[in-house]
């Protein structure tokens, strides 16, 4: 085991809901024998961080005053007796903290449980390594570990040019399925990029795009990534039977007799889980090797807001990510 005798980092600290980031020095807690210490170079801001931000969270609660943060890419500068995966120098991102009490990524050093992590893949920077963690095991979890998504499914995702959008594209793609995917005009051919079918909102309101599509069979795999009434619009999707609608935004009050009518069946998902319960840690490790795999064959690739964010500019990267004008995903460079 590598020892440093560092065991402080400078943090972007939040006080209290809705205040600035405050940048100061606090105390790291010493390392386990299952952690590693990772040196972090660029942070990804989603919009739950803004949530938990403004104390609106109720479901990923972070007691203040607390480090935000989720999503990192970075180096492994230490690690625990019995970590084997990685070893000092290694290049690894992953879905970290920010929630349940665990320090967040917008920190200089974290120490992390390395079954959370999984090595970078060589051919992205750090940035965009860092954009991807809670949206593509959100999207994995949904079409793979719930939907078994193969060859032979037609797939519809809600919002395939979002952040868990776009991945869920691009992962039903690599496993051969048919995708179909809703944009508005100005997103309609990123979407085909992709390799899905857009599909304008206006027709899935009126629901003419299940005849249009699928000859009103409906749809094997419905994956909603906006909630509320899209929520109950997917509820109407899936096939006879077979038909399975997996949700990352399942909260309210839904009816499901539109699904029952249907025969079809429901999943929701909450990525969040391993950080707040301890369990499961592993699988999040595993899915994010499979996201490395993808981006090394050219398979899968992450959009970008164009903007450069740093340490200084935290309360800028929240903002626009909070006023919902981000055109990519915000990643704040650490280093």
């Amino acid at each position: 085991m590598n020892t440093l005798k560092t065991q402080n980092t400078d943090a972007m600290v939040l006080n209290e809901a809705g205040g600035n980031f405050i940048k100061k020095t606090i105390e790291l807690p010493t390392l386990g024998p299952d952690q590693v210490k990772v040196e972090i170079y660029a942070s990804g801001v989603n919009p739950l961080d803004t949530k938990i931000w403004s104390g609106q969270a109720e479901h990923a609660q972070q007691p203040l005053p607390a480090v935000l943060g989720m999503d990192l890419a970075g180096k492994v500068v230490e690690k625990g007796n019995n970590v084997e995966q990685f070893n000092i120098g290694d290049e690894v991102f992953g879905l970290a903290g920010g929630i349940g009490g665990n320090q967040g990524t917008m920190a200089q050093f974290i120490i992390v449980d390395a079954s959370l992590l999984a090595k970078k893949p060589t051919n992205i920077s750090m940035v965009q390594a860092a954009a991807l963690p809670l949206i593509f095991i959100t999207a994995w979890e949904g079409l793979v570990d719930r939907a078994k998504v193969d060859q032979s499914k037609t797939v519809f995702v809600q919002a395939g040019a979002g952040g868990v959008g776009h991945m869920a594209i691009q992962i039903a793609k690599a496993f051969g399925a048919n995708v179909y995917a809703t944009a508005s005009e100005k997103d309609q051919e990123l979407i085909r990029t992709y390799g899905a079918t857009p599909i304008a909102f206006a027709e899935m309101e009126s629901g003419s795009y299940i005849d249009s599509y699928t000859n009103g069979e409906g749809f094997d795999i419905v994956f909603d990534t906006l909630g509320g009434t899209f929520l109950d619009a997917a509820f109407k999707a899936p096939k006879i039977y077979t038909g399975h609608v997996v949700t990352s935004l399942g909260w309210g009050a839904h009816s499901l007799a539109p699904l029952s009518f249907r025969g079809a069946s429901y999943s929701g998902i909450f990525t969040l889980l391993p950080l707040i319960t301890g369990k499961g840690k592993a699988n999040h490790g595993k899915i994010l090797t499979e996201a490395t795999k993808l981006v090394e064959a050219g398979k899968l690739n992450v959009r970008l807001h164009p903007t450069d964010y740093t340490f200084n500019t935290v309360d800028q990267a929240h903002l626009l990510v909070r006023e919902g004008k981000a055109k990519g995903k915000v990643v704040i460079r650490i280093i």
